[in-house]
């Protein structure tokens, strides 16, 4: 599968401002995480990007883009009905194209020259099926996560057959369906935030949606175990760190991350370690 669109999820009223903050990138240059975002995207190949936003947010989200405005489409979520609705209102924007899936409030750093969505673009190309990157992931971070169950291939140290997804489960149902071989004791592969899927994602979404009831919300992941169990479907282990930017100190992270990534990283080191040092 080779994905020509990205589809961005940003519409959900407790997160929609994060993808408008400033940071400071790899190179040290100032820009928004969402510039961040479309800069890896538009690198990997991908030639235009829909965004799912709140309703008037379409003009803080353009300043935002910076240079990649014009190529992007917004989509509004006028009630937020859950995360696979966001998902289902790029239906007409995807058709039944390959794409790449993002959510909005991460930041991903590579640890190698490739980025993580370059990583996981070329692997869907490489096996012309759905992925869904993973990291390992300690339990005390399980209700954050959608976690997979897997098939090792053999002979690939990244790739496995998933089999099994369950949306933020307890470290004790993990321990029963999810354990890896491989993985630390007490980690699992946890969804990292970036996906290639096609149009058949819309189609289950749909049938999903028709028998929602009016007060309840859509998650992504029963559509993706549903995926699964249809169709060969594959987790990938990518060379690099997502950074959750709604987390407590999750833009703090990332800043000093990208900071220790690129060429001043004596000068972040030096900083960091006079403020350790500092007396209160």
């Amino acid at each position: 599968m080779v994905p020509t669109k990205a589809v961005l999820t940003a519409a959900n009223p407790a997160e929609q401002h994060l993808p408008l903050q400033t940071i400071t990138d790899a190179n040290g240059e100032t820009k928004t995480a969402l510039q961040i975002i479309l800069e890896d995207l538009f690198a990997a190949g991908l030639e235009s990007v829909a965004i799912v936003i709140a309703p008037g947010s379409e003009e803080a989200y353009l300043r935002a883009a910076g240079p990649h405005a014009d190529k992007l489409v917004f989509i509004e979520q006028a009630t937020p009905k859950g995360y696979g609705h966001a998902v289902w209102l790029a239906r007409d924007y995807v058709g039944s194209n390959p794409f790449v899936l993002l959510v909005g409030d991460h930041l991903y750093l590579s640890h190698s020259g490739i980025s993580c969505v370059s990583q996981l673009v070329e692997i869907a190309k490489q096996h012309d099926t759905c992925v869904s990157a993973v990291q390992p992931t300690h339990e005390s971070q399980l209700h954050l996560y959608g976690t997979v169950g897997v098939t090792r291939i053999p002979g690939d140290k990244t790739a496995s057959e998933i089999n099994t997804i369950i949306e933020k489960p307890t470290p004790t149902r993990a321990e029963q369906d999810l354990i890896v071989p491989g993985l630390r004791h007490g980690n699992y592969l946890c969804f990292f935030g970036i996906h290639v899927l096609h149009g058949k994602v819309m189609e289950l979404l749909d049938q999903q949606l028709s028998s929602l009831a009016d007060n309840e919300t859509l998650g992504l992941t029963p559509t993706l175990a549903e995926l699964a169990n249809s169709e060969r479907y594959l987790a990938i282990e990518l060379d690099g760190t997502r950074f959750n930017l709604g987390e407590r100190y999750g833009l703090l992270r990332a800043q000093i991350a990208l900071g220790l990534a690129g060429p001043h990283r004596d000068e972040i080191l030096t900083s960091l370690i006079e403020l350790l040092a500092a007396k209160k």
